[in-house]
């Protein structure tokens, strides 16, 4: 007889850690601050402050999402896509894991600190503070409007690495963050939907469990327009070029098109393809800024 454990092996301590940072996630975090980097100088920002700044975000952004794990580890053993998460199998203690985001946020402090500059090291700690815990604290819990609200923290990253390169945050810097704080709710509202069963369960106030699936999709499509208005001001405050309108307008179009269907026909699969569609968009918008930043039309 094959027993469970032959069958399936357990992961290794250091996966679940790993895990632990949502590695996924902070790519797509990380991604974003360094193309700040590149945005915030005419040439190369310079080998030394890529890899530090880089390493340093992305240190405290996983030291966030460890804690959010922790804080949220009973509410994800009642969900099908966070309960085999260590923190909500209940494999890593407390103090495993309060240790783990402590090494990892001491040292990215540290770095930034050291290595790039304080304006850089204060911003990506007040962005740690939101996230870990006036968002997964105050607001998850509490409010519908929880991911809006928390959405700046999760938007900060191109501010991060405009800071780290320039030393400051101009206005150039604060309209990326308005497109991913615009993006948010409807990339997260569309897997709210697809996954509400498991937010029933949860006993968190998700915008289709509290309010429904028909009013979610009018706020996702609303909120798909306020984006694709907010994707042109790069270009409308000559911070890009044709380049990147003409990127702008073809994305903008396949995401106004999705969150339609979500809003007039939803299915299950549609949220699904529309919040793929959405971490790629995101990808390919601000892929685009950083070619017409050094291709300019």
């Amino acid at each position: 007889m094959i027993t469970q454990t032959a069958t399936h092996k357990p992961p290794s301590r250091i996966s679940q850690y790993w895990a632990l940072t949502k590695p996924r996630v902070t790519q797509l975090a990380v991604f974003c601050a360094v193309i700040g980097m590149f945005l915030a100088t005419d040439g190369f920002p310079g080998w030394h402050v890529l890899f530090w700044a880089t390493l340093g975000i992305w240190l405290l952004a996983g030291a966030a999402f460890a804690v959010n794990c922790l804080i949220e580890a009973e509410v994800d053993a009642r969900m099908a896509r966070t309960a085999r998460r260590a923190t909500a199998m209940g494999e890593l203690s407390t103090t495993q894991t309060l240790l783990f985001s402590a090494i990892l946020g001491g040292a990215g402090m540290g770095i930034l600190y050291t290595m790039v500059n304080p304006l850089t090291m204060w911003l990506t700690f007040v962005t740690f503070v939101g996230y870990a815990l006036i968002y997964t604290i105050l607001l998850k819990p509490n409010t519908p409007q929880n991911i809006v609200i928390g959405g700046l923290s999760g938007a900060m990253p191109p501010a991060l690495g405009w800071a780290a390169v320039a030393n400051t945050v101009p206005m150039e810097a604060w309209l990326l963050v308005l497109i991913i704080f615009v993006w948010t709710p409807p990339h997260f509202w569309a897997l709210a939907m697809y996954r509400r069963d498991d937010y029933v369960r949860s006993g968190l106030p998700m915008m289709p469990v509290t309010h429904g699936m028909a009013y979610t999709g009018l706020q996702v499509w609303l909120y798909s327009v306020a984006l694709a208005a907010v994707a042109l001001l790069p270009w409308a405050v000559g911070m890009s070029g044709l380049l990147y309108l003409a990127a702008a307008v073809v994305l903008n179009g396949v995401f106004l098109r999705y969150g339609w269907l979500i809003h007039k026909r939803y299915s299950d699969q549609i949220a699904r393809k529309a919040f793929g569609w959405s971490i790629v968009y995101l990808s390919l918008l601000f892929a685009a800024l950083l070619v017409d930043h050094y291709f300019k039309f």
